[in-house]
């Protein structure tokens, strides 16, 4: 990376920050707090009707496979949907450009949310679940589908929420089912065909059935598919930063 995207990208990190985090009580606390109350709310209202999860004995444990990646797609996919209304006054400048706020907002929040993901399981499998045997690798992997899909659906949403103002509006009502069909609350297995065929096509289905499958040893998601989410990820960005390379100006000079 040249010394002055660097730079640049520094200071738009610093920048995000401080408006981020940096402007309310607790800062930092509150991106662990609201995935901690959303686990602990699922757990209260699942163990209350329910003897066991569908996985093990633990429900915080099961729910955080779940949640902790959806939320990660949420936050970091929508973040980077924002970044020309966010950082269009800093764009002016010939030094500053879209490639540096993606990658600035990229990197701060991607780290945001693996600070979250850390101190979250590590309560959770402190005082909340039993012995466990993770499968780092399998772990990882996940992260990977996720982020590359994240990161492709953002960057699109980044040239089409500022060129179709309406766009963000459809994508925030066809976004909402996704948290109900994610399998964030059930297991893939347990839905009867033919809906089971279609909700495959979910792409975030598939890194958090590989992100219980690494917490659980005796689950084997056969469904999985590790290229998938990946391919749409990848097709999203690519298209996404040739259309912010072919009319970013033109739209900031709107």
């Amino acid at each position: 990376m040249p010394f002055a995207t660097f730079r640049s990208v520094f200071a738009l990190m610093l920048r995000e920050m401080s408006t981020s985090y940096g402007r309310s009580p607790g800062g930092y606390i509150w991106a662990v707090i609201e995935p901690a109350a959303g686990i602990g709310l699922m757990t209260f209202i699942f163990s209350a009707g329910f003897r066991h999860p569908p996985l093990g004995t633990s429900f915080p444990l099961f729910y955080a496979c779940g949640m902790l990646p959806f939320l990660m797609y949420g936050d970091l996919a929508m973040k980077l949907a924002q970044v020309l209304n966010f950082s269009r006054a800093l764009l002016e400048y010939p030094r500053v450009t879209f490639v540096d706020a993606l990658i600035a907002r990229f990197i701060l929040n991607v780290m945001t949310q693996f600070m979250v993901h850390i101190v979250v399981m590590a309560v959770i499998l402190t005082f909340f679940s039993d012995d466990v045997s993770i499968d780092v690798g399998k772990v990882a992997t996940a992260y990977v589908m996720l982020i590359i899909f994240s990161v492709g659906v953002g960057t699109l949403n980044s040239f089409l929420f500022v060129s179709f103002p309406v766009w963000q509006t459809s994508w925030a009502v066809l976004n909402r089912p996704i948290f109900l069909i994610s399998c964030m609350f059930f297991l893939f297995e347990t839905v009867p065909e033919p809906y089971r065929s279609v909700l495959w096509y979910n792409p975030l289905v598939h890194p958090i059935g590989m992100m219980r499958d690494a917490f659980y040893p005796y689950y084997n998601p056969t469904y999985v598919s590790v290229t998938y989410p990946i391919m749409l990820g990848l097709i999203g960005l690519l298209v996404g930063l040739f259309l912010l390379n072919r009319y970013h100006r033109d739209i900031l000079d709107k």
